[in-house]
């Protein structure tokens, strides 16, 4: 499968998330930019996660619709033709990280994937609702990852 490059000019990989990415901290999401998504990609979906939020991973962004013809999202934008979802704090778009206070650091996933059909989901999706819905259609992807803690 081909790699998208996707990066933030806000935090590097594996970094921590800069405090106003927070839920406490101003709320706003990240700047992100990706290259390299293939000619044939007809979507562009980018979701966040939290895998270490507990049994089932936390939803933090979900965008579907994305322009396959787009290179990126603004601090608190919305990438081009989005679609944003609820996210697990029951809220429309992003929900930065909140993790409980004095636990070890939680890790954030970002990905970004190229689909070659647009992608179907229920109502209110959560993370594995996402997963099973990318089966058989993601042509391409870029993971990048941050980290935050209370």
């Amino acid at each position: 499968m081909a790699g998208i490059m996707l990066r933030s000019t806000a935090f590097n990989d594996h970094d921590m998330l800069p405090g106003r990415f927070s839920r406490e901290g101003g709320n706003v999401s990240p700047p992100l930019e990706w290259s390299q998504v293939p000619d044939s990609a007809e979507e562009l979906i980018l979701f966040v996660e939290d895998p270490d939020a507990g049994k089932t991973p936390f939803l933090h962004w979900l965008v579907t619709g994305i322009s396959p013809h787009s290179d990126g999202v603004s601090e608190g934008g919305v990438p081009l033709g989005g679609r944003e979802w609820a996210n697990g704090f029951g809220t429309t778009g992003w929900g930065g990280p909140h993790p409980p206070q004095h636990e070890d650091p939680h890790r954030y996933f970002f990905r970004l994937y190229a689909l070659e059909r647009p992608l179907q989901l229920p109502e209110s999706p959560e993370v594995p609702d996402v997963r099973r819905a990318l089966t058989d259609k993601e042509i391409a992807s870029g993971t990048m990852v941050g980290t935050f803690y209370r």
